[in-house]
């Protein structure tokens, strides 16, 4: 069921929230089993033959964590987690890289090996993760709630269970306990429904239209793109990844403070980063924290020297590229941003010895660039097919195929004509309208992501959101500020209606595959 859908937004969400304050009258235990239970249907309606699967994990997860919870940091709680921890990864590893393992053994030592033609379980990778974290929280003397209904909510709570955000156990569970949740506040329906309106429109109205632009390039067969088609296409990927993720983001959130609980924040503006630490810090935010976290930190982080840490960067993000998918594109993807994390650690040591070259404005504004076209190139490998695809992709990008222009873009350039011939640009024939398509939807997105406040600017006042960074001074014009008013309520109303009319093919979200 998709959030994105007649089915989720017209008949599940209105009955799940009603029931959910209904059953919520007999306890909060009643209240925390009704959501529990709709977030499985919501699950099943998927493939309800994983939800054994899913059942299984949460509760072996369930009772290490409670006995690792009683003996936190002794052998005996060490020796569970370790044994529980190990379980989780080779559940992952099967489901998700099995076939990826045997079709590299059959490239590499030709051997014949027949795929296993796993299907993998949607949501396989954050429940993992999440529960991965409670476990860890267990051990260190974190975890302070055992009752099995909220561990089961805490897992399968429908807003984050298929892509996010990955949770910790201490920041859930108080909220959970919380008796003023589990009864109906106008405030919070308020909020939580413009966020969701906000999100269903950056994924129906922004990134379903980019994605007829993005498509045709990443096809195998596609052939060698010019300059302009390579571009042309992978920024409208690059786009249509930004409002699709940043759609679904808002969603979840919108959708969880309906209930009064607050999910972290995932998403912030992250094209607008000044370098590739600062990206990591605004992309999948809640899965950089686990990467730290859970694995960046325990390898040694920066705490064993400057050889080291690059080392264990560039390890963190290679098998972050892997948990993205089973293929070598993504590991490609992930240590293309270790390498640009290692070149970003260096330059700030070396930058600092150095006087300023530019104002602090224009600064920021080429660090900016540079750092959103290291992105775009990146993307590249985390959305083709295929080796051989994203690396004709990035030849064209570099003008290995050379530029050219539809003709009848260039018939109106009118006497600026000549000068394409000097820059060894070409004309070919037709494709002019979708070519102006392309850049002028490219245009508008950009427009829309390096321009305009995010969700969590519009909606501040009103702290929508869980976040580990210092809340920062709005500079929004008052008018882009939402609040409970009728000027507000229009633009809602309006949005969430060209919102609904788009829904007529839903389209799943892009961080779905992971």
């Amino acid at each position: 069921m998709l959030f994105n859908s007649y089915a989720f937004i017209l008949l599940f969400l209105p009955l799940t929230a009603l029931g959910f304050f209904l059953v919520a009258r007999w306890g909060k235990g009643f209240g925390a089993g009704w959501l529990a239970l709709c977030s499985l249907f919501f699950y099943g309606w998927w493939d309800y033959r994983y939800l054994g699967l899913l059942l299984l994990s949460i509760c072996g997860n369930y009772l290490a964590g409670h006995y690792i919870a009683h003996r936190p940091g002794s052998p005996a709680g060490k020796r569970m987690l370790t044994v529980a921890v190990v379980a989780n990864l080779l559940l992952l590893g099967y489901y998700k890289y099995a076939d990826f393992f045997i079709s590299s053994s059959n490239a590499l030592f030709a051997t014949e090996w027949p795929l296993l033609g796993i299907i993998l379980p949607i949501g396989i990778s954050f429940f993992t993760f999440t529960q991965i974290a409670f476990l860890v929280d267990a051990y260190v003397g974190k975890v302070t709630e055992y009752r099995f209904v909220y561990y089961l909510l805490f897992v399968t709570y429908f807003p984050h269970l298929i892509a996010g955000p990955v949770l910790h156990h201490k920041e859930m569970m108080p909220q959970f306990d919380e008796d003023k949740n589990y009864r109906p506040h106008a405030e919070n329906i308020a909020i939580g429904l413009t966020i969701f309106a906000i999100g269903l429109a950056k994924k129906v109205l922004i990134a379903d239209n980019l994605a007829g632009y993005a498509s045709p390039v990443f096809q195998p067969q596609a052939g060698n793109p010019s300059l302009f088609i390579a571009w042309g296409g992978v920024l409208a990927y690059t786009f249509q990844l930004y409002f699709d993720f940043s759609g679904y983001s808002d969603m979840a959130i919108g959708l969880s403070r309906l209930f009064g609980v607050r999910l972290p924040l995932n998403f912030a503006s992250p094209y607008k980063a000044a370098n590739i630490v600062e990206f990591w810090r605004r992309w999948h935010m809640t899965l950089s924290r686990f990467l730290r976290d859970y694995l960046y930190i325990p390898l040694g982080g920066n705490r064993c020297g400057k050889i080291r840490q690059q080392a264990n960067l560039l390890l963190t993000m290679l098998l972050g590229g892997l948990w993205h998918g089973a293929g070598w594109n993504f590991v490609i993807w992930g240590g293309l941003h270790g390498l640009f994390l290692v070149i970003n650690h260096a330059w700030q040591t070396f930058a600092g010895r150095l006087p300023a070259l530019l104002p602090a404005s224009l600064a920021r504004v080429v660090a900016i660039a540079l750092t959103f076209v290291c992105v775009v190139f990146a993307w590249v490998y985390f959305r083709a097919p295929d080796l051989p695809t994203a690396n004709r992709l990035v030849i064209g990008m570099l003008g290995g195929f050379g530029a050219a222009l539809p003709d009848s873009i260039v018939g109106l350039l009118g006497p600026a004509k000549p000068l394409l011939g000097h820059l060894g640009i070409t004309t070919y024939l037709g494709g002019g309208s979708v070519f102006l398509e392309t850049w002028v939807t490219v245009a508008v997105a950009a427009l829309i992501a390096f321009c305009t406040p995010n969700t969590q600017e519009i909606m501040g006042r009103f702290d929508p959101a869980l976040s580990e960074a210092e809340r920062q001074p709005q500079r929004s014009s008052p008018y882009l500020l939402w609040g409970p008013n009728r000027r507000a309520a229009l633009a809602l109303g309006l949005l969430f209606s060209a919102g609904m009319l788009a829904l007529s093919r839903p389209t799943e979200f892009l961080y779905f595959q992971f």
